[in-house]
Formats: C-alpha cells, sequence, structure tokens
C-alpha cells in the first residue's frame, strides 16, 4: 500500500507529501540530516518566542501504525523544543476513572495552554481506530466520534491552538523490518509486544479506519500523510512542516514595561 490509496476516502484536504526521493534531483540521507539540524535550530527559536508570548499553543498529534516512528519523531524532531514549553501525553489503554466520563474527557486535559507546545503520541484517534477494529464500537458510534473530535479540535483552534496532525505511514514490509529488528537486538526486546503481531494481522481493518480518521481533516486541524520508511525523511518533513506552522502563527517577545538602556546594574 501506498498513501496515495488514502487519496480516494479522504480528499484533497489531506496533505500527501511526496515521498519518491529516489527521483532526479531528490535528497541523500545526508542533505537530508544536514538539513533537518538546521530546522530544528528554527524550531527552538520559534518555540521559544512561543512559550515567551504565552498567547497562542500548538497541539502536535502523532498516529501511526506498530513500529511507525512516533518515539522516533518525539526523540529527532520534537527534542528540539526547550522541556519548560513542551509537553508529551501518550494515550494507552484509559483507565477506570476515564471510562467513566466520555472519550475526550482525558484528552482535553492534556490540550496545551497558552504559550506551550503539546505531543499526543497516540492521542483521540485511538477511539475510533483500535476500538473499531476490535468491534468494541459500532461504524455509528465511530461516525458519531469522527464528528465530536471535528468539534472539539474546531474549539481548540478558534481558543488559539493550532493542530497538526501527522499520520507516519509505514509500509508493511518496513513494519516487519521493524518488528525483527527489535527480536534480534537484546536491547530493543522491551520494545517488543507479541501483541503486535495480532494487531498486524489485521492490516486492512486498520487501513479502513484511518481512511475514516484522516476525513477529520479540516483547515483549522490538517492531517499530513507522511513517508515514514525512512526515518530521516519523516523527520525532514515533520521538522519543515512544524517550523512553517510556527513561523506562519508568528509570535512575538513580549514588550517590556523599562527602558533597558536606562537601567545599570552595580
Amino acid at each position: 500500500m501506498n498513501t496515495d490509496e488514502y487519496r480516494v476516502k479522504a480528499g484533497g484536504s489531506v496533505h500527501l507529501v511526496d515521498w519518491r526521493t529516489d527521483d532526479d534531483g531528490g535528497l541523500s540521507k545526508d542533505e537530508g540530516r544536514t538539513l533537518t539540524d538546521e530546522l530544528l535550530t528554527g524550531l527552538a527559536d520559534w518555540q521559544e518566542r512561543l512559550n515567551a508570548e504565552a498567547k497562542q499553543s500548538l497541539l502536535i498529534v502523532l498516529q501511526a501504525r506498530d513500529a511507525g516512528g512516533k518515539d522516533g519523531t518525539v526523540k529527532h524532531v520534537m527534542g528540539a523544543f526547550n522541556p519548560n514549553g513542551v509537553q508529551i501525553a501518550n494515550f494507552k489503554v484509559p483507565t477506570e476513572e476515564e471510562r467513566a466520563h466520555d472519550f475526550l474527557w482525558r484528552i482535553h486535559q492534556r490540550a496545551p495552554r497558552a504559550g506551550m507546545v503539546s505531543v499526543f503520541n497516540r492521542s483521540h484517534y485511538e477511539e475510533v481506530l483500535v476500538t473499531r477494529v476490535h468491534g468494541l464500537i459500532d461504524d455509528a458510534t465511530a461516525n458519531s466520534r469522527l464528528s465530536q473530535i471535528r468539534q472539539f479540535e474546531s474549539l481548540l483552534h478558534s481558543s488559539g491552538t493550532r493542530i497538526l496532525k501527522f499520520y507516519l505511514h509505514v509500509g508493511r514490509d518496513e513494519q516487519k523490518k521493524r518488528l525483527q529488528e527489535r527480536l534480534d537486538d537484546p536491547t530493543k526486546h522491551w520494545k517488543f509486544n507479541p501483541a503486535d503481531l495480532t494487531e498486524r494481522a489485521r492490516w486492512d481493518e486498520y487501513t479502513r479506519a484511518y481512511e475514516d480518521a484522516l476525513t477529520t481533516s479540516t483547515d483549522a486541524a490538517p492531517w499530513y500523510v507522511i513517508p515514514a520508511d525512512r526515518k530521516w525523511f519523516r523527520n525532514l518533513l515533520i521538522s519543515q512542516i512544524v517550523l512553517d506552522t510556527l513561523k506562519d502563527m508568528h509570535p512575538q517577545f513580549p514588550k517590556v514595561n523599562f527602558d533597558p538602556k536606562e537601567i545599570e546594574i552595580e
């Protein structure tokens, strides 16, 4: 499967990034990494402005199949941010307390406050992906939740939060390779979960669920389908998109109510 398959149901509102870097004029891995390093410096600078201004916020949503590269993206891209201005949330199986509330209750609590960047490593979309594939909700409930997600993201946007949603598209062969690496390397055994093989067997079911999830792409909360078989290229693309977004938000350092030139420190 390639990312073109998502175009049919998702339509033009989903950003499908060109992954064909072997074409003439494409980047080498070393060139890509050099460019990424430059972008990460820019990310740090603009995040500082965002944090100082404290009027806007940024929410970054990462979704992927198992071994799709969510953790790697957090490490190699979001690692450029000052920890004081970023929070990472990983939404796993809901607790008893969380199940007692609506499915967005725990999500809203982790939305970024003004000046902050929040990264959802898995997100509210799990409630229309895993739950649907495993038959915990029916199609009607899934469609209702997708509508509620659009409204939720619209609320965040109207409150000053920019939203970027990244689906890291890893191919089936590449996923097999990465899972096997976890088995072959003792230092990565902890990352392997036998249940991942059960999820892998439901590949087509997850594809259909993701296709529906991508229909929540809007101008206020766009989806980007990122080719993720090449880690360096994934990092480059996401770094560029996040940096462009921060620049577009154009946060500014707050003005001070004193003249620094008139202050003398003894």
